[in-house]
């Protein structure tokens, strides 16, 4: 009994093992079954890339003018609002740094006490010089009156004494003279002394002033409302708290106009070639999925460039926004479809199911192999110009033994055909040269003639008469 036990446990573990062997054998796996027809209509060929929206015009928000006339050529941002915030107009943006002009403004408030105590002192000095030299001309006059008495007196004197009476009157006259010309002199200096100093106060002073006034430029306001956005740098990155402006381009901030926005883009150097001005664009917002936009090329850059971390050669490429939404923000990732090419009835298939015999293209139908000739493609499917027809049911991947199908070849005539059409397309159109290229040519070629075969070239009027 046992043994009849034993014998039936194994035969069913035996069965359970052979149902489950071919259960999960594997057999033709599903996607080897799958077929796509041939399908006809309208194909389209496009460039699709990601972007980045931007304002197509913004308003800069600027430091403080001024920093060049007292050698500061940086400022850093000590404090900015966030990103994206929306101010009303007047309302705080940035505060820079004001460590460098304070430490300046302070040398210039030595500088000015220096040249107020200067001032002071060559007043004093010119006054005092210039009240010395008219005491001594206040004294000359009377020394002159006392000479002038003692001539009057001297008439009833000897000539000696008169002479000499006469000598010194001469001699305090002349003294008188000399002492007004010298009062003259010093209050011209003096005049042009306290111009001096006064200058340079004046100076001191206006730059104090100049700096004053420009301390309170370091606190940013908005000029107009709108919403801010952070400048970016020739790396890329966001112009934040740390960030550095210099006095040649000293932009804080930007309020865009977010009534009119571009996405701006970078396709790679194999397909630059088919985008072109003009061409329109599906837009596509990550940050809204469900949101559809229309543009058109506006820039194609001429010049390629080499994106950072990367070894691929691009092209910047401008997009224009139709529509107006005030959900889109800068800095938004953009999908952009370009539309480089439209082809109306055309028959295509996924690019899956091609493939390649040396130089034969063909597909893989049902029970056999058929050549095709190709077209162009985009990124997912290709054009068949010859060899399937609409609705015809291709393998997207190649069935077991597909190697032993036969090769089904599309007609010789119809690919000679094919082949004179490209020729002819490819061919350059000669162009017919006008009249005065031919006139020109002629003349090119008698000059070229020699004198006897230009003789041979004339009519023989003997025969003629």
């Amino acid at each position: 009994m046992k043994k009849n036990t034993i014998y039936i446990s194994i035969s069913a573990a035996i069965l359970v093992i052979i149902i489950l062997i071919f259960t999960l054998s594997p057999g033709k796996s599903s996607i080897e079954t799958i077929k796509v027809p041939v399908k006809f209509g309208q194909f389209r060929i496009n460039v699709i890339t990601t972007g980045e929206l931007e304002a197509k015009s913004s308003e800069k928000i600027l430091g403080p003018h001024g920093l060049r006339n007292f050698r500061i050529w940086q400022v850093k941002i000590e404090d900015i609002i966030p990103d994206g915030t929306v101010v009303d107009s007047g309302e705080y943006i940035a505060e820079l740094d004001k460590t460098e002009l304070s430490n300046k403004l302070k040398d210039k408030e030595i500088d000015l006490e220096q040249f107020e105590t200067q001032h002071i002192k060559t007043k004093l000095d010119t006054t005092l010089e210039l009240r010395e030299a008219r005491n001594e001309l206040i004294n000359l006059k009377y020394s002159l009156e006392e000479k002038q008495i003692a001539v009057d007196q001297s008439i009833y004197e000897p000539p000696a004494t008169q002479r000499q009476v006469q000598i010194e009157l001469d001699k305090t006259r002349r003294a008188s003279d000399q002492a007004h010309n010298n009062y003259n002199i010093k209050k011209e200096k003096a005049i042009a002394d306290m111009q001096e100093v006064s200058t340079s106060l004046e100076k001191a002073q206006l730059e104090y002033d100049q700096m004053i006034e420009l301390l309170k430029k370091f606190t940013i306001r908005a000029p107009k409302s709108g919403m801010v956005i952070y400048r970016r740098n020739w790396n890329g990155q966001k112009q934040g708290i740390g960030s550095t402006i210099n006095v040649w381009d000293p932009v804080v901030a930007e309020l865009p106009n977010l009534e009119k926005m571009i996405s701006k883009t970078y396709v790679n150097e194999i397909d630059i070639s088919k985008v072109k001005e003009g061409q329109q664009v599906e837009i596509g917002v990550d940050a809204f999925p469900d949101k559809q936009y229309s543009g058109v090329v506006k820039e194609v850059a001429n010049i390629g460039e080499q994106l950072k971390n990367s070894n691929t050669k691009v092209f910047e490429v401008v997009i224009e926004v139709n529509e107006f939404d005030s959900i889109l923000r800068p800095a938004m990732t953009t999908k952009n479809i370009i539309i480089t090419n439209i082809i109306d009835s055309v028959l295509y298939l996924p690019i899956e199911c091609i493939r390649n015999n040396d130089s034969i293209s063909y597909v893989n139908t049902h029970n056999s192999r058929k050549h095709v000739i190709l077209g162009k493609s985009n990124e997912n499917e290709i054009i068949i110009r010859a060899g399937l027809k609409e609705d015809d049911q291709i393998h997207l991947i190649p069935p077991e033994n597909a190697e032993d199908y036969k090769m089904v070849m599309i007609d010789t005539a119809i690919v000679n055909e094919i082949n004179r059409q490209d020729l002819k397309t490819k061919a350059p159109q000669k162009k017919q040269p006008g009249k005065d290229e031919q006139i020109e040519q002629s003349e090119i070629l008698m000059q070229k003639m020699s004198k006897e075969d230009i003789d041979k070239k004339k009519p023989d009027r003997r025969k003629k008469n």
